[in-house]
């Protein structure tokens, strides 16, 4: 392989391109050691060089000079993933995004961008027209749209707009191939769902058209509850509020909330909390609702206020992990469909103490349901698959944080649109290698 870099190296000599070893280690990784199981597998994987392409005239260099000497290229956005997504397993290239970032066009409900631009940094300028993305992740100040789009699925905002690959959530894409003669191709409506969090498996993103949702003047607040469930029931009822807009709905249980000591102040001991994004315009209805369920509101910005400190969304969705990892790094996750609150009243009894419950409210097929990313404490693989084994036998459905491969998260099966995709513009299979179960 090394014969093989040295020859990309100086076919792309002209290009940005990354040697140092800190670099390439940074470059190499993201959030993967949220899983311990990951850590284990992961650890050690490099890639050999990093090359940045600033358009998508080089990402096609980079894509034949790859296919040339038949190196394995992993695509990278900012790396805030969790499942080891952007390591490569194999070495060979990472190619950056990072620099294309320009918003190519931006329109009332709809923008052309490039993969590299940022969210908060895109809803920054989408705002101003009185337009906002649909959804984002905790991650959002410094996560790319590409990236998300590769690699992730919910977020802030999926109380409305469901997940990533629900239709209508990616409008259309353009991808460069990986074959003999690499081919930069136009993806639209359902075609979208070839790449779409396929993990960079089967093209190199570089230019997305996205959907937007109009802006509201979000106001952020945190309201506390004596028992968990009253918070989770107050949850369901603010989902289905149809009256009242909502962005983001995360329940915590307060062993959950000792852990965020930036809103110490704003969470009494013992109480289960309610971290919230609600539309300014309708906050009337909302404390009657707060009132309905004998809560208590204990924090309150507006979204001019909100807009100037650390919002609540960096403590909701995977940032609540990290809080309490950061504390106790003994503490893994799982990511759990609910469904029903009926079935998270079993699993909170049934598991007691070991397992932290966390919410996230999501549109599934038409419905607000809760979704889960719980905290446990990690003994052995064998109790984290027991875990999962126990959630799935009673109604629940588990997206397995602790995998790296594709089908074996949240899919459990093979996306075949994907693999015939795959086959047709990485013959070689060299992109993002071992990520795809049939493949390995």
């Amino acid at each position: 392989m090394s014969q093989a870099i040295d020859k990309v190296k100086q076919a792309l000599s002209h290009l940005e391109i990354i040697t140092d070893t800190h670099q390439i280690t940074k470059l190499s990784l993201d959030y993967y050691h949220f899983s311990p199981i990951l850590h284990e597998k992961l650890k050690d994987k490099r890639g050999e060089i990093v090359v940045r392409p600033s358009t998508e005239e080089e990402v096609l260099q980079i894509a034949q000079t790859c296919v040339k000497y038949k190196v394995p290229l992993t695509v990278r956005g900012a790396g805030t993933g969790n499942y080891g997504q952007c390591i490569p397993l194999q070495g060979g290239v990472i190619v950056d995004m990072t620099k294309m970032q320009q918003i190519l066009w931006l329109k009332p409900g709809v923008a052309s961008v490039e993969p590299g631009v940022k969210m908060a940094a895109f809803d920054k300028q989408a705002r101003q027209i009185g337009w906002e993305l649909r959804m984002a992740p905790s991650t959002y100040r410094i996560a790319t749209i590409g990236g998300f789009i590769g690699g992730g699925s919910v977020g802030m905002g999926s109380v409305n707009y469901g997940q990533l690959r629900d239709r209508g959530n990616l409008l259309a894409l353009r991808i460069v191939t990986l074959e003999d003669e690499p081919r930069v191709i136009e993806l639209r409506g359902d075609e979208v769902q070839k790449v779409n969090h396929a993990y960079g498996t089967n093209g190199i993103i570089t230019q997305l058209e996205i959907p937007l949702a109009p802006a509201y003047p979000w106001a952020e607040i945190i309201v506390v509850f004596d028992e968990f469930m009253q918070a989770a029931r107050f949850g369901q009822k603010l989902g289905n509020s149809d009256g009242i807009a909502k962005k983001l709905i995360s329940i915590h249980d307060a062993s959950i909330c000792r852990y965020f000591h930036h809103l110490h102040d704003d969470l009494p001991e013992h109480k289960h909390a309610a971290l919230l994004m609600v539309s300014e315009y309708d906050l009337e209805a909302f404390h009657e609702l707060v009132n309905e369920y004998n809560g208590n509101v204990t924090y309150l910005k507006n979204a001019e206020e909100a807009s100037k400190g650390i919002s609540l969304l960096e403590f909701t969705w995977n940032h609540t992990t990290l809080h309490a990892r950061s504390i106790d790094p003994t503490i893994t996750y799982l990511q759990t469909f609910y469904f029903t609150v009926d079935n998270v009243e079993h699993f909170y009894h049934h598991f007691g103490d070991e397992v932290m419950i966390h919410l996230e409210f999501l549109k599934f097929q038409g419905k607000v349901i809760p979704g889960g990313l719980q905290l446990f404490h990690f003994t052995t693989e064998e109790r984290v698959n027991e875990i999962i084994r126990y959630h799935e036998e009673n109604g629940a459905g588990i997206a397995n944080p602790h995998t790296y491969i594709l089908e074996q998260g949240g899919r459990k099966t093979s996306d075949s649109l994907q693999l015939d995709f795959k086959k047709e513009v990485d013959p070689y299979g060299l992109m993002n290698p071992g990520k795809i179960a049939i493949q390995n």
